[in-house]
């Protein structure tokens, strides 16, 4: 989880979002790089009044502020090509999580000896206990084992909806008649918040998702506890 008042992203709890880190530290130097330079561009060129023809119609100049951008650019793109090809690795899993949109509410499904499905409301604030987070809260909690690869599908019995995870670096659109897939890797334990990310109505922000990672001792007994 993250802390209060910390300035990074929210705190990864898979390989995958690590890696959404590791790209997005990877980017920030890129930027940081560029600005400096035109900045630094910038005030030598405004103090020093340098504009002369040699300049302006240089042909050697024109050639490096063409060549050097397109390395950046390729400093930028394999690295996000190399990323992409990651998410969209699947798993064979044995461990399925269905989500289904609604407006305005989760339903789940996970598949055992018998199908195991639910609804998951958001928790009103009246309701809610000590430390419970607002408009966080809901009153059943996906449950899913860590330190096992588990595949989340997404589907919408409605209008769009988006099935986000940011610990998890999982971001699927739920799609009416339509099955979007994505692996999921939990390390370690705990509790983690997501909401809907797409604006689907009127109720938009009163959709959250709560996903609980427990051991798979523990998975099993809370789906045989709930046959």
């Amino acid at each position: 989880m993250s802390t209060w008042g910390q300035l990074n992203l929210i705190d990864a709890a898979s390989p995958l979002q690590s890696e959404m880190f590791l790209f997005h530290d990877h980017a920030i130097v890129l930027l940081l790089g560029i600005f400096s330079f035109v900045a630094i561009l910038g005030v030598k060129l405004a103090f020093n009044k340098f504009t002369s023809r040699t300049m302006l119609e240089a042909q050697s100049l024109e050639t490096i502020w063409t060549i050097i951008p397109a390395l950046l650019l390729l400093w930028l793109a394999l690295p996000s090509l190399r990323l992409l090809y990651l998410l969209d690795e699947h798993s064979n899993s044995g461990i399925v999580l269905k989500s289904t949109g609604h407006q305005w509410y989760w339903s789940y499904e996970i598949p055992f000896t018998q199908s195991l499905s639910f609804d998951s409301y958001m928790v009103p604030e009246s309701d809610l206990n000590h430390g419970d987070f607002r408009l966080l809260e809901v009153d059943n909690r996906a449950t899913v084992p860590f330190q096992m690869e588990t595949s989340v599908i997404t589907t919408s019995a409605d209008v769009l909806h988006a099935w986000t995870l940011p610990a998890m670096g999982v971001k699927m659109d739920a799609v009416p008649g339509r099955l979007n897939s994505m692996s999921m890797f939990v390390e370690k334990p705990g509790v983690y918040y997501g909401q809907c990310s797409e604006i689907c109505g009127a109720n938009h922000s009163f959709m959250p998702i709560v996903v609980e990672a427990v051991s798979l001792k523990d998975f099993v007994n809370y789906l045989e506890g709930a046959e």
